[in-house]
């Protein structure tokens, strides 16, 4: 399994920060399309950055019930607590339809509704080649459903980064990990990769 260390910064600090590259094809070709995540952590929260090389872009759905993966959509999946299966799932398109998740499989996730306006501040836009979102993801939020959720130099956690599109010109599945399933499914925490913070 791949690693990627977190290291400490603000939002800001995010274009200067490694990138993890989503590119293990999963489930059929990448059609062409490449992406890639970046990371880093301050005490307020954890900080994201996914883009993708797209030529041609789905993004139709808006409403908070419909399902981002069905457009062009970069995911970010992380089991916060080490020995806890469960996991948060974070999934945007352009126009900043979400799917924010909670579970431990497919069979048992809950989609959550932020209340309070938008705790993840994202930040969607194209890109000379495609596009990309950046969002906070506050520790406090996390703590919710986590309260031994503390992140600090050390502390290794897990999860996988993903950009599909289930209804795009050319539906496709790709992962910073492999998945060792036979159908299109990113929910098996078993495959994620290991989030080190620096």
């Amino acid at each position: 399994m791949r690693e990627y260390t977190i290291r400490s910064g603000s939002r800001d600090d995010l274009p200067r920060m490694p990138a993890a590259p989503i590119d293990v094809p999963l489930w059929g070709g990448s059609f062409g399309i490449s992406a890639q995540a970046q990371l880093c952590y301050d005490s307020d929260a954890l900080y994201v950055r996914l883009r993708a090389a797209e030529e041609h872009i789905r993004a139709e759905n808006t409403e908070v019930w419909q399902e981002p993966c069905e457009d062009s959509c970069l995911e970010f999946f992380f089991s916060p607590v080490p020995g806890d299966r469960r996991y948060l799932n974070v999934e945007f398109n352009l126009k900043g339809c979400m799917y924010l998740g909670l579970g431990s499989c497919m069979d048992d996730l809950v989609r959550l509704v932020p209340d309070k306006g938008d705790p993840f501040a994202f930040r969607a836009q194209t890109t000379p080649d495609g596009w990309e979102i950046t969002y906070a993801v506050p520790h406090d939020f996390v703590r919710r459903f986590f309260p031994a959720y503390a992140p600090r130099a050390g502390m290794v956690i897990r999860g996988n980064f993903y950009k599909c599109g289930d209804k795009t010109a050319h539906p496709h599945y790709l992962a910073w990990n492999p998945i060792r399933t036979e159908a299109p499914l990113f929910h098996v925490p078993d495959d994620f990769g290991t989030l080190r913070f620096a």
